[in-house]
């Protein structure tokens, strides 16, 4: 893992600590509390509950050394109320696809926070970059797999 600074917003940073603190103490116990009762079972060797626990339990650390990692290196950007026409980290920006005639809102966030499905975007993502230090009547282009993509910026907060 590089040690480059990783941008999130305020919100994401509180979700990962919170994912932390979830694993590092309520997660793990569940799981260590598995193994036991899978030990007790006797011959580990076709206890399909043993090795269903550990492998848990090794996602489990694996993903504690990656947050542990993001949260040491987190830097928290504060939305920058002076320019806040301007998109950037922590702003939810209103897009028109002018192909599909199609209003779509996105929130811009940190990389570790992308959630496509609820809408939160990568600073990093191909449409997140071209978005980045925009205003409102912008028009960007964006290369997908199905060609250029044109956006039109309606709205930026």
């Amino acid at each position: 893992m590089d040690n480059k600074e990783i941008l999130v917003t305020e919100e994401g940073y509180n979700e990962l600590l919170k994912e932390l603190n979830d694993r590092k103490s309520k997660l793990r116990y569940e799981i260590s509390e598995r193994i036991k009762d899978a030990m007790k079972e006797g011959d580990l060797s076709e206890n399909a509950e043993y090795h269903e626990s550990k492998e848990e339990q090794n996602k489990n650390e694996s993903r504690i050394i990656v947050l542990e990692h993001t949260l040491k290196h987190a830097k928290i950007v504060k939305h920058d109320e002076k320019n806040k026409d301007t998109v950037q980290i922590g702003s939810k920006v209103k897009v028109k696809d002018l192909e599909f005639d199609e209003i779509l809102e996105y929130n811009i966030v940190g990389q570790t926070e992308a959630d496509p499905v609820l809408e939160k975007i990568s600073n990093l993502s191909p449409l997140g970059k071209e978005l980045m230090g925009r205003k409102k009547g912008a028009v960007v282009t964006v290369n997908s797999p199905g060609g250029q993509v044109k956006y039109e910026i309606l709205e930026v907060n």
